[in-house]
């Protein structure tokens, strides 16, 4: 399968997967580490989602860069596997921009529910916004009356490890498939495009409003 094969059945999500490499190459050369490559990254340093570092808003699109921050190419490459797997299915039902839109509002709602329930752990990766999507999916499936065992395995399977690994962070990946989950529901059963497009639009001034109310205020 080539590049440009895999552009045309899912474009938002292979240049979001192209900007998340691009990101991480960049913190891998600041940090001479492809290992360690947060260690000694600029980048990193500014991207990072943690509350403390976010005052008075300043420094809020930590909640939009930290998305594109891995930790390690183990974390990536599983993150750009279940992105481009989970955004192809959803992109052909809501079309690039619209999947894009509800990507990032799964991504900063993820962000809010570390703000809120977990400031003080540096947090980094997709994995929030795909969490979200595998709510969507599993909204999707049913929409198609397909069978949901697949998408639901997948949600188990990423829970049971969320709860049991010491080193993921447990709100960013309820936090993301909660707000998928809130989503799913209104965009699956509008009636038209331009109802989805007012619904994930609003959601994402709910999730931004959500996450300005947690930053600390100095």
């Amino acid at each position: 399968m080539n590049l440009s094969r895999i552009y045309r059945q899912a474009p938002a999500s292979t240049l979001i997967s192209l900007a998340i490499i691009i990101v991480f190459t960049i913190t891998a050369i600041q940090s001479r580490s492809f290992t360690n490559n947060l260690g000694a990254s600029d980048l990193g340093s500014s991207w990072m989602l943690y509350a403390p570092a976010m005052t008075n808003g300043t420094g809020a699109l930590r909640a939009v860069g930290g998305m594109f921050l891995h930790i390690g190419p183990g974390h990536m490459l599983l993150n750009l596997v279940l992105l481009w797997l989970l955004g192809r299915e959803i992109e052909k039902d809501f079309g690039s921009a619209l999947f894009t839109v509800m990507y990032f509002v799964g991504g900063i709602g993820a962000s809010a529910a570390v703000v809120w329930m977990d400031p003080l752990s540096p947090t980094a990766g997709a994995s929030g916004a795909i969490y979200a999507m595998m709510a969507i999916l599993v909204g999707l499936f049913m929409l198609r009356g397909a069978d949901l065992r697949a998408p639901i395995i997948l949600i188990v399977v990423n829970l049971g490890y969320t709860f049991l690994a010491s080193d993921v962070s447990l709100w960013g990946h309820l936090g993301g498939l909660i707000t998928g989950a809130l989503l799913t529901w209104p965009m699956v059963k509008a009636r038209s495009r331009r109802t989805q497009w007012i619904i994930a639009l609003g959601g994402l001034v709910v999730v931004i409003v959500v996450l300005w109310a947690g930053l600390p205020l100095t």
